[in-house]
């Protein structure tokens, strides 16, 4: 054995000891240095989550941020006190805090406290949720998470699916197992792939289905909507009679971003189930209002859908980022989406649940364990009542901007979601009214645009947002 070891090589002997030198333990020894570290991180992240007011702090410049942050990434390294100072006092307040109740721009984010802190014990638990055989535990967690959801949506006992990143993931995911069915049904029935693959959506659909579709080379076909903003069946017949072969999936939408507007996704999945095409459900923001027993009806067909998505990082209380993708037949993901190799066979038998699997992804975090300890944690109806709370201020701020004879309402809200019109005011009015609104840290609230006309959305979700904020933001438009 002594022959075979070169003798100008390193020894034995400085190996070891080169890997066991302070230079190479420093990051993972337990250390005063590093006790203090983990220490301020907890100490800093426990204020964090029981501040009773969040402040909602501005956005700063590249330069600005350069200026008094300095260099931190050097050869010695800056420790763990100072570097933890920096984020505290600098960088963590030139970020919008999304949790603010004011923040009611885009589609917020309220986690519970319960699902920050816990999202704290995922990452230190080093926790590896991509295979059942490594993180079981965790796998179980989050599928017990998913079958709840499914549950609610009116979906059999045997979907399940995966915990992603986000919508657009989500999205992604579910049609390239669309287009993956549509290939292996047309093998079996001895047909050729036609020359290019389509999906429907309509025209008011979320940007990350044009988005996929760029990634997958297939085609959208986006149907315009008339005034009530839906997607209905007649109009996906029509477009199916044009393109009889091509489709692989229509995609209808449980809550616009831009409106909250819920497609007619009963009509729709008659249609698709007539022509054998998969029904995707895009309710990254909106189908969490299922939970309220008053909104079912709205989403009617749903438990037709032969994939779905809902983001928890939305209005089901979660810490970013968490997208649920729930397949009615699980098997359908996992043959689109298994990847194969050599190191990969020993996690590839037939008892397995490999989240891994389900999605465009290997690698993964264990994302959804946050959802699962805040509802564990609270139960469900707790989950309920709080997602009715943002209907309910939408109902109220929808009242009030039809008593004020300077705003409008452009549409009446069907989920949380009210966009509505200064009178008088062109794009620059907005853009200062908003931009006053942030410094005077009362609320974030950005122009957005409906048919070329600037207009202004609150997009409600935080249990925290009260009706006397609401009316306090109302009446700076006066």
């Amino acid at each position: 054995m002594s022959d075979s070891i070169d003798p100008d090589g390193p020894s034995l002997e400085s190996v070891s000891h080169a890997s066991t030198g302070e230079s190479m333990t420093a990051m993972h020894r337990i250390s005063e240095e590093t006790v203090a570290a983990v220490d301020g991180v907890l100490d800093y992240a426990r204020e964090r989550v029981l501040y009773a007011d969040v402040p909602l702090d501005f956005p700063r410049s590249e330069e600005e941020l350069r200026a008094e942050v300095g260099a931190t990434i050097t050869a010695e390294g800056i420790g763990a006190a100072r570097a933890t100072q920096l984020f505290g006092e600098v960088l963590a307040p030139a970020c919008l805090s999304v949790d603010h109740p004011g923040y009611l721009s885009f589609i917020p984010s309220a986690p519970s406290r319960s699902a920050i802190a816990f999202d704290l014990i995922v990452s230190a638990s080093a926790i590896y949720g991509g295979s059942w055989l490594e993180g079981a535990g965790a796998v179980h967690a989050e599928n017990e998470a998913l079958r709840w959801l499914a549950s609610e949506f009116g979906l059999p006992e045997t979907a399940g699916g995966v915990f992603v990143q986000g919508g657009t993931v989500g999205n992604l995911s579910a049609l390239v197992t669309a287009r993956d069915v549509a290939k292996r049904r047309r093998r079996t029935q001895g047909l050729p792939d036609p020359d290019r693959w389509r999906v429907i959506c309509s025209a008011e659909a979320h940007s990350s289905v044009a988005s996929a579709a760029g990634i997958m080379d297939i085609d959208v076909l986006p149907v315009p909507t008339g005034d009530d903003g839906r997607l209905h069946g007649e109009q996906v017949a029509e477009m199916l009679d044009v393109h009889p072969d091509s489709v692989i999936a229509v995609v209808a939408t449980g809550g616009t971003t831009n409106f909250g507007i819920v497609d007619d996704i009963a009509s729709i999945s008659e249609i698709t189930r007539e022509h054998g095409v998969w029904l995707h459900v895009d309710g990254a923001y909106g189908l969490a209002a299922m939970l309220v027993e008053s909104m079912r009806p709205v989403f009617a067909g749903v438990e037709h859908a032969d994939s779905l998505i809902v983001d928890p990082h939305k209005w089901l209380f979660a810490p970013f980022d968490a997208c649920a993708l729930i397949y009615r037949e699980p098997e359908h993901g996992r043959r689109a989406h298994t990847q194969e190799a050599d190191y990969l066979e020993v996690l590839n038998g037939p008892a397995q649940w490999n989240p891994s699997d389900l999605a465009v992804q290997l690698t993964r975090r264990a994302r959804g364990l946050p959802l699962w300890f805040s509802v564990a944690t609270h139960g469900t109806d707790a989950y309920r009542a709080a997602v009715e709370h943002g209907i309910t201020m939408a109902a109220f701020v929808a009242d009030e901007i039809r008593r004020r004879p300077e705003l409008s309402l452009v549409r009446d809200p069907q989920l949380s979601v009210v966009v509505f019109r200064r009178e008088g005011w062109k794009i620059a009015d907005y853009q200062a009214w908003s931009d006053k609104l942030l410094d005077d840290q009362i609320g974030f609230v950005v122009p957005s645009y409906h048919h070329g006309e600037p207009v202004l959305r609150f997009a409600i979700i935080n249990p925290l947002t009260t009706p006397e904020l609401l009316t306090r933001i109302l009446d700076t438009l006066a």
